[in-house]
């Protein structure tokens, strides 16, 4: 480099704005996968030959958000919850889904602390949403979609598998 000249550093590439456009794809791959904005709050199941059955549970559906789990039909035979899952709240005017929690009563608070670093904060969410994201891309592999979906009826709402 010559004197007088400047170089001018690439820009970087943050974990916030990492965060942000995995927060943005979760929303495209939901949205195009399950459609949950227009799915009435209950349970839906994603059947798939071969594979396992996913569950979509949409919890609440508000005017700017959605909240759902995603969750196989399946327990873990340690906690009696549905495991892995994903706690996700879609917000429809921003076009972005975030997890909030991946396990029943484990919210950030209860893995991080009351007073977490930002910077541990930020890692923990961009795990979870990274977790996410990977997941939808494997379900969209298997053949998940919008014509896998249906609502689970009362009767077969009951059947589980425990993992050992």
């Amino acid at each position: 480099m010559t004197a007088g000249t400047t170089r001018n550093p690439a820009p970087r590439f943050s974990r916030f704005t990492w965060l942000m456009e995995t927060y943005a794809e979760n929303f495209s791959r939901l949205s195009r996968m399950f459609q949950p904005q227009g799915l009435p709050e209950g349970r839906y199941v994603s059947r798939v030959p071969g594979g396992l059955e996913l569950l979509v549970d949409v919890l609440a559906q508000h005017p700017y958000t959605v909240e759902l789990r995603l969750s196989y039909r399946m327990l873990d035979d340690a906690t009696g919850q549905p495991d892995p899952s994903a706690y996700v709240r879609l917000y429809r005017d921003a076009r972005q889904a975030e997890v909030t929690h991946c396990y029943v009563g484990r919210h950030w608070q209860d893995v991080l602390g009351v007073h977490p670093s930002i910077k541990a904060m930020l890692n923990h969410r961009l795990r979870m949403n990274a977790f996410l994201n990977k997941w939808l891309e494997y379900l969209d592999g298997e053949g998940h979609g919008p014509h896998t979906i249906t609502a689970v009826e009362p009767s077969e709402d009951n059947e589980v598998v425990v993992c050992a």
